[in-house]
């Protein structure tokens, strides 16, 4: 490998923050492309009853510290966010947006698709949103109950989601409460790591509630692979989500990357982002279905 090669596959630096760093040039080449894969959303049936809505739980968190003490700089996804969001708002379903102490939603603003107008609309139509999400504390307030109107929580993926969301008692009780009342749980890439918060501060007894169950998620093969090699993360993962997954009896089907996404029961998932397009659409149709039998 020549100098200019090695180079371009260097972690860059964050100015931000000490010993914090950015995807390598080489590897954004690789996995950031100008535009995504979107092709439409159009839904003729579209919701317009004004109740059903859904929950999205982002982060607030930029860095994820790493085995070896460096800092990944990151936060959500974009496109996993963002594309899904698209489709579930043209199928007429309202999003609140909340992290879990009402911060900013930290974005990776560079995998965001600078020539994609589909992906910088609905941005641009939820930005007040993402820059002054909810505080989920004070959502979830007392709890939630039967009537809720959530039809479904969204947690998109992004390193990032690593942080905060996993261990915390608040979305597993969310979570939870969607379990019991048969609401839609919607994730992809390294969000399903957010199932883990299902097992946080369980009631005594209680079985997990996630156990048996089949996903699709980002491989720990390539958090422990190319993405080093590659410079995409700068240095040896803190933990790895579908090992953890696995422990708790969820089953991770997919070994790489293709934009497979997967329905187990209520919950349904995409592998990466290159699912995004995919999980929007199967997350509309599914539950505009739901909204239709419950009239």
């Amino acid at each position: 490998m020549s100098d200019s090669e090695s180079l371009a596959r260097t972690p860059v630096a964050d100015p931000a923050e000490a010993n914090a760093w950015f995807p390598s040039p080489f590897s954004l080449t690789s996995y950031v492309a100008p535009k995504t894969d979107f092709d439409g959303a159009n839904y003729p049936n579209a919701y317009t009853g004004g109740k059903w809505k859904i929950l999205l739980i982002a982060t607030q968190e930029r860095y994820l510290k790493m085995a070896g003490g460096e800092f990944f700089s990151t936060g959500n996804h974009p496109v996993e966010m963002l594309l899904p969001m698209l489709h579930l708002d043209a199928a007429g379903f309202d999003i609140d947006i909340a992290t879990i102490s009402g911060d900013p939603v930290k974005f990776e603003m560079w995998a965001f698709p600078k020539e994609d107008e589909a992906v910088k609309g609905i941005y641009e139509k939820y930005k007040e949103k993402i820059r002054s999400p909810l505080n989920l504390q004070e959502v979830w307030g007392k709890g939630f109950s039967d009537t809720t109107p959530y039809i479904g929580v969204f947690i998109p993926g992004g390193h990032g989601v690593m942080n905060d969301i996993p261990f915390s008692k608040i979305v597993g009780n969310i979570l939870r409460w969607a379990h019991e009342n048969k609401r839609f749980f919607i994730s992809l890439c390294h969000g399903p790591a957010s199932m883990l918060a299902a097992n946080v501060e369980t009631p005594e007894g209680s079985k997990f509630i996630y156990d048996g169950y089949e996903i699709v998620v980002f491989p720990d093969s390539l958090d422990v692979g190319v993405n080093v090699d590659i410079g995409y993360i700068p240095g040896k993962m803190p933990w790895l989500v579908g090992e953890s997954l696995r422990k708790l009896g969820i089953n991770p089907v997919n070994k790489g990357i293709t934009g497979e996404t997967r329905r187990d029961r209520l919950v349904l998932t995409g592998d990466s982002p290159l699912a995004s397009n995919n999980l929007g659409k199967l997350a509309a149709k599914t539950l505009l279905g739901e909204v239709a039998r419950l009239g």
